[in-house]
């Protein structure tokens, strides 16, 4: 993410944890308050949309594929004070939906519902995203 987005890595967005279709990323709280001491709806926002490309990367040939995001809608549900985390995971059956789509037509659509929460586990954000798949 570092040398590919730049906006990201000045937000100190952090990778914790990539494995086969699973994600976990943290945004910290400290360089992205706001002016009421709390995490910036932006902040929350790029959390929410970053686990779509982060997520396909776990099991797709980036060499031959790339991620793009169409939406992502966020309701913010709790005012945020400490880091915010968020885990996206795909089902075996997703992800291989999405290679075989990928593979046969060069292109292919999925959908991540995600929650964002703070450092206790308390949901502060629900969000749907809708991203595509591509071949270069």
């Amino acid at each position: 993410m570092k040398n590919t987005f730049p906006f990201v890595e000045r937000s100190g967005l952090e990778l914790v944890e990539v494995e086969r279709g699973r994600a976990t990323l943290r945004m910290p709280l400290e360089g992205n308050g706001n002016h009421v001491d709390m995490m910036y709806a932006g902040a929350l926002f790029t959390l929410a949309e970053v686990p779509g490309g982060t997520v396909f990367s776990s099991f797709v040939d980036m060499k031959r594929f790339y991620p793009l995001v169409g939406e992502v809608s966020i309701r913010y549900t709790k005012p945020v004070v400490t880091d915010a985390f968020v885990t996206a995971t795909l089902s075996e059956s997703e992800m291989d939906r999405i290679v075989n789509e990928l593979e046969s037509n060069g292109k292919t659509k999925y959908v991540l519902e995600l929650e964002l929460t703070d450092d206790a586990g308390a949901v502060v954000a629900t969000t749907s995203g809708t991203y595509f798949g591509r071949s270069f």
